[in-house]
């Protein structure tokens, strides 16, 4: 009489997920929280208009150009415009949005909840996008610190005419391995993101 046959085992392999991207966890919760909770019925910032898009150019039929900076409003994220003697690029107008709000600004509300950074904040231009270099990680700073950073990045004078909103922002955050996060920023002055990390091609900060 024959033994009974064992039952053959088989192996499977399981599936490995990698782990998540700190960054991009960072990115995602900093930006889409404060839309997530508006859509619960809590509106932390309540996030307005922030007007049509300007560009930090020479305005159509003037020879005035103005500056696009965003701050933070008792009423949400708000731009301020500046008068310029030029065209305003990407780097200048995150210059002046680091030095904050000036007292004129201040005495309408308007506040910067951009944090002190252990290096510069550096923006290089290219055609219908800015690449802004990070020194703080996103998961140290306010979901409206990012949204007045890109915004105001997006508004700047860049090559190539292309509207504030439809700028790609691409974010480089330390330790990002060269591999940025792109941003679109709304018309109300909102960052949100487009696209997970691009292939390396980081220019120089």
């Amino acid at each position: 009489m024959r033994p009974p046959a064992r039952p053959t085992q088989t192996t499977t392999s399981k599936a490995t997920t990698p782990p998540p991207v700190p960054h991009l966890a960072a990115l995602l919760t900093a930006l889409l929280l404060p839309l997530l909770l508006t859509g619960c019925g809590i509106a932390p910032t309540g996030y307005v208009q922030a007007g049509a898009p300007a560009q930090g150019i020479r305005q159509p039929g003037t020879t005035t150009y103005t500056a696009r900076i965003f701050f933070l409003s008792p009423l949400g994220i708000h731009a301020a415009v500046r008068p310029a003697d030029g065209p305003v690029g990407p780097q200048e107008a995150l210059d002046l949005l680091l030095k904050g709000p000036t007292a004129a600004e201040r005495a309408r509300g308007l506040v910067s909840v951009v944090p002190p950074m252990s290096g510069r904040l550096t923006a290089v231009p290219a055609n219908g996008a800015v690449s802004v270099f990070l020194p703080t990680p996103v998961a140290r700073m306010e979901a409206a610190a990012v949204h007045q950073i890109a915004c105001t990045a997006a508004n700047s004078a860049l090559p190539g005419g292309r509207p504030a909103t439809q700028v790609d922002v691409r974010i480089y955050e330390p330790e990002s391995r060269g591999a940025p996060w792109t941003v679109h920023c709304s018309s109300n002055g909102i960052a949100l993101p487009v696209t997970g990390p691009e292939p390396t091609r980081t220019p120089g900060p």
